[in-house]
């Protein structure tokens, strides 16, 4: 590995956009950050799955031969609620939704010990080890920085090699650092990803196969500082490189919080949030990130956009802002962005509803929804989803702890609800105690109407956290011949029933024309809104006989996206667009959007320097501009 270390001193200095020093805590103006991911994240996280490497789901037996009566299945590792807890319940959930051997496992592969060889720009690389900024050549840094968390991504990793990968890795420590970079990299014709936490499920950081110029990914991890914090005007100014995970603790420290809390929290960064428009499970109450950021700088080819005033809101034209968030890393690099901080809330309360059936719960939701009662976070999961949440609790009972003082003779026999129909919203309330206790009451008032029961505090507790352990599950799938994935849309009130089941009536049709028999589709209402909802699905089969499992599965979602859009779906409600989705683009912006995005690539990076190829379908891509055709 060549990698350069810092030997001058530091030149970075804070952001020249800070508010005047009298309105800075002093403890935290310009704080360096010890972040929870290192540099070498590789130590830390999975080099081919999601997360942790402490922490992820086995299958074990006490006996020499694993069999699926005597299989152990559980999750290891303590950062989660289920650590170290055998889950019989979810063992046969697996067998039987898969019909899974637990002993046929796929061998696991080792890291790769070759590598492409780098395409290398000497002028670019010379000039750049000169600027004492730190990087790395290495087969592993590059390999580690050449994917997201797609399922091409992942199977990739697992099975075989990538096509492309990039030739350089670059660690900025600060905006003046990525200014020289694109600078450089626009002189010499150097292709720029920018890379935060590696937690795309879009494609948008995986190298375009084609791409002939030296590939650079611009790490912004070591750009994680707080640089300024504004409390009489409860605004802060970040790095864009820090975690979701430091940067609220940090705040928290301090009696604050931006509340974003998307299901990638722990391992994205706040500029990858900005990049793709990112959701938060709790935006009901703090806003997703369009309505926390207040301004956003990002380095492009022609120069530093940003917009100079802090006010809460301005009539100058478009907003600049919006330009940047949604843009997936081709129009240049968010380095700093200042946002919106609330005091903590003084009170956190976890609920649930149980209903007779999905149906039940939309109506529900949208009622919520239009008396805008709407607590920090409410998500009804299908039955589907149900009974699965249900097979991740240890024994001693599969209904143990679902409904508080409820039992489930009361549930089915009295109060007639069907174990295969019912469905579950989770709840968390956020604010001072009146309010919240005054929401509750009148959210569950409105379930009444609609057949709906509470069901406790910590089903709710354990539905929301359970969301960070879900990702680790595909890991245990591909061990076991499955593939699975999530997809999501946004969709309004009037079609959300519909959608959600004409979509996987779409996905169940494809399968039997696959010949696919053992599969599971659900969804879940994920985020609420005046006029719509945000629909989440998990799709996953056993692919045992299929050629290529990866493009079977995508072709499925293909159809359920069609589905999705004939529906009055959304493209995305917060994963992005990507390589993956861009075929549907222009279908969802018009032509002339897509023109007025081409121009304004045009105008901030006239050589397509960003060009990891995102948004755009392979005809639009053609048309924009490289360097060889301004020649």
């Amino acid at each position: 590995m060549e990698t350069s270390a810092s030997t001058k001193p530091n030149l970075c200095s804070s952001s020249s956009t800070a508010p005047d020093t009298d309105k800075i805590l002093d403890e935290t103006a310009s704080k360096e950050i010890e972040s929870v991911v290192p540099r070498e994240r590789q130590q830390l996280l999975k080099w081919n799955g999601w997360g942790y490497k402490d922490s992820k789901f086995t299958v074990t037996s006490k006996e020499e031969k694993l069999t699926n009566d005597n299989a152990i299945v559980q999750f290891v590792g303590n950062r989660y609620p289920i650590g170290d807890t055998e889950l019989p319940y979810f063992k046969q959930w697996v067998i039987d939704t898969f019909n899974l051997d637990l002993a046929n496992k796929k061998p696991a592969q080792p890291m790769p010990s070759t590598y492409p060889a780098p395409i290398v720009c000497s002028e670019f690389f010379d000039k750049i080890k000169s600027l004492n900024i730190l990087y790395s050549d290495s087969g592993e840094d590059r390999l580690i920085r050449a994917h997201g968390q797609t399922l091409y991504d992942i199977h990739t990793l697992r099975e075989g090699t990538f096509p492309r990968i990039p030739d350089l890795v670059l660690w900025p420590r600060c905006h003046a650092d990525v200014v020289q970079i694109v600078k450089l990299a626009h002189e010499h014709n150097v292709t720029v990803i920018p890379f935060g936490g590696g937690t795309s499920v879009s494609g948008s950081i995986t190298c375009p196969k084609n791409e002939s110029r030296s590939i650079v990914i611009v790490d912004t991890s070591q750009m994680n500082r707080m640089l300024w914090l504004d409390k009489q005007n409860m605004v802060v100014c970040f790095e864009s490189g820090i975690f979701g995970q430091d940067l609220e603790r940090e705040l928290r420290q301090l009696g604050l919080t931006v509340g974003h809390e998307p299901d990638s929290y722990e391992f994205s960064t706040l500029g990858g949030w900005v990049a793709t428009r990112a959701s938060g499970m709790k935006k009901n109450v703090y806003g997703n990130i369009e309505d926390l950021v207040v301004r956003v700088k990002m380095v492009t080819c022609k120069g530093v956009l940003e917009r100079n005033c802090s006010a809460p809101r301005v009539s100058i034209g478009p907003d600049f802002n919006q330009i940047i968030m949604g843009s997936e890393g081709t129009l240049g690099v968010v380095t700093e962005v200042v946002l919106k901080v609330r005091k903590l809330p003084a009170m956190k309360l976890y609920g649930s509803l149980i209903f007779p059936m999905f149906g039940n719960g939309v109506k529900c939701l949208r009622e919520i929804a239009e008396h805008r009662l709407q607590p920090a976070s409410i998500r009804l999961i299908d039955n589907d989803q149900f009974i699965f949440g249900q097979s991740l609790k240890p024994e001693p009972g599969f209904f143990h702890g679902i409904i508080d003082g409820l039992k489930r003779t009361y549930v089915t026999k009295i109060k007639g609800f069907d174990v295969k129909k019912m469905c579950v919203a989770t709840l968390v309330f956020e604010g001072d105690e009146e309010n919240v206790k005054r929401q509750e009451k009148q959210i569950n008032q409105i379930a009444k109407k609609y057949g709906g029961l509470p069901a406790g505090a910590t089903n709710g507790e354990r539905g929301y956290l359970l969301t960070f352990v879900i990702a680790y599950i595909r890991d245990l799938a591909l061990e076991y011949y499955i593939v699975a994935e999530s997809f999501e849309t946004s969709v309004p009130w009037n079609n959300c029933e519909n959608l959600c089941k004409n979509t996987k009536n779409r996905v169940r049709m494809e399968c039997a024309k696959m010949g696919v028999k053992y599969y599971l589709i659900s969804c879940r209402v994920t985020q609420t809104y005046d006029s719509g909802a945000a629909v989440y699905f998990y799709f996953g089969f056993n692919y045992i006989g299929l050629a290529d499992p990866v493009e079977a599965y995508e072709h499925i979602e293909n159809c359920a996206r069609d589905e999705i859009l004939s529906c009055g779906g959304s493209l995305s409600h917060h994963h992005g667009v990507g390589k993956l989705r861009s075929r549907w683009y222009s279908q969802s912006v018009s032509t002339v959007g897509v023109g007025l995005y081409k121009a304004a690539k045009l105008e901030l990076d006239p050589k397509n320097i960003f060009a990891a190829g995102n948004l755009l379908t392979d005809e639009d891509r053609g048309e924009v501009p490289t360097i060889q055709s301004k020649l």
